[in-house]
């Protein structure tokens, strides 16, 4: 009597199961255990296996099918059965195109080594080349395949010394095991820890960040700004100010004479928001902190009345505090009272970032690096050069509409480079 071979339910979740494919031929013998196909679940694919010994007499299901659980896959039996009332009861016609047949495998006949069965044991028989072809189950040969064991040198125990998947694994067990590799040597790390006692700048600025951080309530704008001219600009400079010995100009020093000058057009961003007396003071001035790493933290050496200086002496001014701050010389008069900051991180590659407002300041400007990127201009792509500013502003005293038009002042004066140059 034919036997149906139906989709499993492999998965508590499983519905229905693709066939990814098959592992063995229509006129194939199948012995109970052996991998027939391979199902792909709703987890994982997975390994189908016979429950019964007969011969595949038809594969009904396709590789790339997709079954309900308990759909016909194939069809087991003994040779030449009748199998129309079963694929009747199923509701197909089993219309299934035959593979081609499995081409022989021509082997030269070995020496087959006769081992010591034990005591009362008869011995299976040998899986002889039969016709030049080696009796073995598909799931068999795949196995002795994948670990390189010819299976004229194996003993079937299968039906008529057909060799099976467990005188594969027999074998398999026979074997020597490989060496293993040495297990590497465990070195351990340093586990102390370092106790590293925090300097008073350090309280400090933990302090007041920890401050400004919770108690200002943060909002932030960043603008991209095209540095093409001043970057021509800037050269241009240097090239003048080397002849007569004067300052190398960076790019945080445009920055600075720009932030100086926005802040005299918008006064609203040069403030301090002064709580306990119910005031917001307005400076007449702008004075400008400008943030300096040393070893203990941070410093922010003040340039006093930026607005009226030019980008030169803005330069030689910042350059002389940086070497007082490293040498820890400064004096407090010189980091205190500032007006408004500017910190820049794009000497490090950082394209931008968001800073912590530093107090009694409203507002902070964080400056990006300078980096290449496309840019379309008059329709077409074009290499461009771009720098992102970020300020972070205190909502309290400063709204989001004060603080961009302040950031499309800034943008403004740095895309035209020359007009800060004019100014005193």
């Amino acid at each position: 009597m034919p036997i149906a071979i139906d989709m499993p339910k492999m998965t508590d979740t499983m519905e229905e199961g693709v066939l990814v494919e098959w592992a063995v031929e229509e006129g194939d013998n199948i012995a109970a255990g052996d991998v027939i196909a391979q199902v792909e679940t709703d987890k994982a694919t997975m390994d189908v296996e016979a429950y019964d010994d007969g011969v595949l007499l038809k594969k009904v299901a396709q590789a790339g099918d997709s079954l309900p659980i308990g759909g016909l896959i194939a069809i087991l039996g003994n040779e030449g059965e009748d199998i129309s009332g079963l694929l009747a009861e199923h509701g197909t016609n089993g219309t299934v195109a035959a593979a081609p047949p499995e081409e022989p495998v021509s082997v030269e006949p070995k020496p087959i080594p006769v081992e010591t069965a034990p005591s009362g044991d008869a011995l299976p028989a040998a899986g002889l080349p039969t016709n030049g072809r080696t009796k073995a189950s598909p799931l068999a040969r795949k196995m002795a395949s994948d670990h390189g064991l010819p299976l004229v040198n194996l003993i079937g125990s299968g039906p008529g010394g057909r060799i099976i998947k467990r005188d594969v694994q027999a074998q398999i067990g026979r074997a020597p095991a490989p060496a293993a590799a040495p297990a590497p040597t465990y070195v351990p790390s340093d586990r102390s820890v370092d106790s590293v006692r925090i300097s008073q700048m350090r309280k400090v600025i933990a302090r007041r960040l920890a401050e400004s951080k919770y108690t200002s309530p943060h909002f932030y704008l960043t603008a991209d700004v095209d540095v093409a001219a001043l970057i021509t600009q800037r050269t241009m400079l240097n090239d003048y100010l080397a002849k007569s010995g004067g300052p190398k100009v960076s790019f945080n020093d445009f920055v600075t004479k720009a932030c100086a000058s926005a802040l005299v057009q918008h006064p609203d961003v040069n403030v301090t928001y002064a709580p306990d007396d119910g005031v917001i003071l307005r400076y007449n001035y702008v004075d400008i902190g400008v943030a300096v790493a040393i070893e203990d933290g941070l410093v922010t050496p003040v340039i006093r009345d930026a607005q009226q200086k030019t980008v030169a002496t803005i330069a030689q001014e910042i350059q002389a505090l940086a070497v007082r701050a490293r040498d820890k010389k400064l004096t407090p008069e010189e980091m205190e009272g500032s007006t408004f900051t500017t910190s820049n991180l794009g000497m490090f590659g950082i394209e931008s970032f968001t800073a912590i407002i530093n107090p009694p300041n409203a507002c902070i400007l964080a400056i990006g690096g300078i980096r290449d990127t496309p840019v379309v201009e008059n329709g077409a792509v074009v290499a461009g050069k771009r720098m992102k500013l970020t300020l972070s502003c205190d909502h309290r005293v400063v709204d989001g509409a004060v603080g961009a038009q302040f950031m499309a002042t800034v943008k403004e004066l740095l895309e035209s480079p020359l007009s800060l140059l004019l100014q005193t």
